[in-house]
């Protein structure tokens, strides 16, 4: 296994690891820097080993936020099924780093190995899963349910209580205008599960987040780590200044 704060490639057999380390690159992740463009070839692959990219699906002028990529995964999905574009847009929403590689090398290397190929296609059901939910906690759950649950999903992602989330980004997250991303703030605020700033909130109770969240959050987490048990992620409840 590789050394890498990347939790899929710590989780590479050497022989996969020696593959792709020629052809990666350590690079910084600034906020809206562009990682794919809709129905645009896909260029180079991510493994993000700080910050979160959001995969944003568009129609005309709408976009909502539908997954989040962070050190547990990998941009490029389409690269690993065989394809070479996809018709969402992702780009860095938390500034962070990480590695890069070139898709025709990514390409290269599942063609090689087939153990590499499917490691990556376990992330690829993880990553379908997480979709799955937001579409269902998008058509069924309360407000503050779904701000609970993509909190605790950043959370999960990032190493602190500090969340530097904007309201446009909630917007993008929850698929409301700002007045409703300002109701649900002030739902978790008044049971003192959250503190929010300018542009940041600080996570206060991460267990009231997740009873708040219910079962709207969960499922994806436990299924990553049963597809990608060797890899060192924890998508799972932390240490915080819970009750």
């Amino acid at each position: 296994m590789a050394s890498s704060p990347n939790h899929l490639l710590a989780s590479l057999i050497a022989s996969d690891f020696d593959l792709l380390e020629p052809n990666l690159t350590t690079v910084s992740l600034m906020v809206r820097k562009d990682i794919e463009r809709p129905n645009r070839r896909i260029e180079a692959i991510y493994f993000p080993e700080s910050g979160i990219v959001s995969v944003v699906a568009v129609q005309k002028k709408t976009e909502v936020e539908v997954g989040l990529i962070g050190r547990e995964g990998m941009t490029g999905l389409p690269i690993v099924l065989g394809d070479d574009r996809t018709p969402h847009s992702t780009y860095v929403q938390v500034a962070g780093a990480g590695q890069c590689i070139p898709a025709l090398d990514l390409a290269s290397a599942l063609g090689t190995s087939r153990s590499l190929r499917d490691l990556l296609l376990k992330y690829v059901q993880a990553f379908g899963l997480q979709t799955t939910h937001t579409a269902i906690c998008n058509a069924r759950s309360r407000l503050d349910q779904r701000l609970a649950r993509w909190l605790l999903m950043a959370h999960d992602r990032l190493d602190t209580n500090l969340l530097p989330l904007t309201h446009e980004f909630l917007s993008l997250m929850l698929g409301v205008r700002r007045a409703g991303v300002t109701e649900a703030l002030h739902m978790l605020k008044t049971r003192g599960l959250i503190a929010n700033g300018r542009s940041q909130i600080t996570v206060r109770d991460r267990k009231g987040l997740e009873r708040v969240a219910g079962q709207a959050y969960g499922i994806p987490e436990a299924e990553y780590r049963r597809l990608l048990g060797r890899a060192r992620i924890v998508l799972s409840p932390k240490i915080s200044s819970g009750r």
